[in-house]
């Protein structure tokens, strides 16, 4: 296996059936990798570093409903992933406190690559 596929990774998992704008998916993203990054900073210093060294890695990944959404950071909680709930302000396009994105990671590739395999790319 090549050193790429080593590196940690992120991963930003969304709602499929909101049916979310292009603008609002990627504010979402952000609100979730932005989270994720911080809790890595403080928590897990060396990942968080290795993961910034690497490129930073990130994918954007779709589920069909809050359930399976919910069903995955189970089991990323369970695996010992830094994990982010984005629950939306309901200021646009969404009621307030709905879930719109889960962000996993910085963490390694092949637990989150594990955890994630049968998403559809977003």
């Amino acid at each position: 296996m090549s050193r790429e596929h080593d590196g940690p990774s992120m991963a930003l998992i969304v709602r499929k059936e909101l049916h979310l704008s292009s603008g609002k998916i990627a504010v979402q993203c952000a609100h979730a990798a932005v989270s994720c990054a911080l809790m890595a900073k403080k928590n897990e210093v060396r990942i968080m570093e290795r993961w910034q060294a690497s490129g930073a890695r990130k994918i954007c990944l779709e589920v069909e409903d809050l359930a399976s959404l919910k069903s995955i950071m189970t089991q990323a909680k369970s695996a010992g992933l830094i994990t982010y709930l984005v629950k939306d302000a309901g200021q646009t396009e969404v009621a307030a406190g709905t879930i719109t994105v889960l962000g996993i990671g910085p963490g390694p590739r092949n637990s989150i690559d594990a955890l994630v395999s049968d998403l559809k790319p977003y």
